[in-house]
C-alpha cells in the first residue's frame, strides 16, 4: 500500500510534464516558426511476480533456477525522461514582405546573438537602422560570409537560398561577382543554412532560438543540394495542432485523477488495515 503512493505520484508528477508541455504548445500557436514539445516518459523497471510456493526449483552448474510460471507484473511507478522537440513542417503562410522567408524542409537560419551563432525556423525578419536584415528582436541574420546588409524591394532570395541585389547599388567588392541571369542583379551571399547529426538534441534558448549541444553536436552548414527550398514572401507556421492538444489536456486531467484516486484508495486501505489490527492487538 506504501507502493501504491509512491506509483501514484509518479504518474500525477508524470501527467504535470504532460500538461506543461500541452500549455506550452498552445500558448504559442500562432508564433512562426514555433515546434512543439513532446514529454516522455519511461516506466520504472517492472517487478515479475510468480507463484509463491510452486514446485519448480531445479539445480544446475551455475546454481538453481525458478521455473515459477509468471503470473503477472507489477508496475512502480513511470519517470519523467525527456523534453524533446518535433520538428514537422508547419504550413506555410503568405505575406508578401521580401523580408520574410520560410524554409520548406530540413534545416536552420543562422542569426548572430549576443550569446553566440543561434538557429531558428522563425523567418519574419525585417531591415534594420543599419541595413542589416535582423529577427524581430535585433539579431542580424547569417550568410556564409557574415551578415546580410539589403536594402528594402532592391533584394531577391533563390530557392537554394542565395541572395541577388540589384547590381546598381552593389558595393564595388561585388560588381564583378556572379550575376543573374534573370535581371541585373550580383550575388550578395548565401544564407547560413545549417543543420545538426541529432537535431533532436538542440536546446531551445527563448525567442524561439535553440542552441547546439554537447549531443546534437555542432552546426553544420547544409551543401546547396541538401539544404531546404527557401520560398521569400512566405512564413512557416507552428506545428501545433490546437485541437489535438485541447484533447492531450483532457487526456491528461483524467489521468491525473485516476492516479490521484488510486492514492486515495491505498490511504483507505491502510487506514482499514491499521484499525483492524489494533482492534485485535
Amino acid at each position: 500500500m506504501i507502493r501504491t503512493w509512491f506509483t501514484g505520484a509518479s504518474g500525477m508528477r508524470a501527467q504535470q510534464w504532460r500538461l506543461d508541455a500541452a500549455s506550452n504548445n498552445l500558448a504559442n500557436v500562432d508564433v512562426d516558426g514555433y515546434k512543439k514539445d513532446i514529454a516522455v516518459h519511461k516506466a520504472f523497471p517492472e517487478l515479475l511476480m510468480r507463484r509463491m510456493d510452486d514446485d519448480g526449483v531445479y539445480r544446475h552448474p551455475f546454481g538453481s533456477a525458478d521455473l515459477a510460471p509468471v503470473i503477472g507484473k507489477l508496475g512502480t511507478g513511470v519517470e519523467f525522461n525527456e523534453l524533446y522537440t518535433d520538428f514537422q513542417q508547419g504550413e506555410f503562410k503568405e505575406t508578401g514582405s521580401d523580408f520574410d522567408l520560410a524554409l520548406d524542409g530540413k534545416g536552420f537560419f543562422t542569426v548572430q546573438t549576443p550569446w553566440g551563432e543561434r538557429y531558428t525556423r522563425n523567418g519574419v525578419f525585417h531591415l534594420g537602422k543599419e541595413g542589416f536584415l535582423e529577427t524581430k528582436e535585433g539579431y542580424p541574420v547569417l550568410g556564409e560570409n557574415g551578415p546580410l546588409r539589403v536594402q528594402a524591394n532592391n533584394f531577391q532570395v533563390d530557392k537554394a537560398g542565395r541572395v541577388w541585389i540589384n547590381a546598381e547599388y552593389a558595393e564595388d567588392d561585388l560588381v564583378d561577382r556572379e550575376r543573374n541571369t534573370w535581371g541585373d542583379t550580383v550575388l550578395l551571399d548565401t544564407l547560413k543554412i545549417v543543420d545538426f547529426d541529432l537535431d533532436r538534441y538542440i536546446e531551445k534558448q527563448g525567442s524561439n532560438l535553440y542552441r547546439a549541444t554537447d549531443v546534437s553536436g555542432e552546426a553544420r552548414i547544409m551543401d546547396i543540394e541538401e539544404r531546404p527550398r527557401v520560398v521569400q514572401g512566405f512564413t512557416e507556421g507552428s506545428n501545433v495542432d490546437p485541437v489535438l492538444e485541447m484533447v492531450h489536456m483532457i487526456e491528461v486531467n483524467r489521468a491525473y485523477e485516476a492516479n490521484q484516486k488510486v492514492i486515495q484508495s491505498g490511504d483507505s486501505m491502510l487506514n482499514t488495515l491499521i484499525n483492524q489490527v489494533s482492534r485485535l492487538s
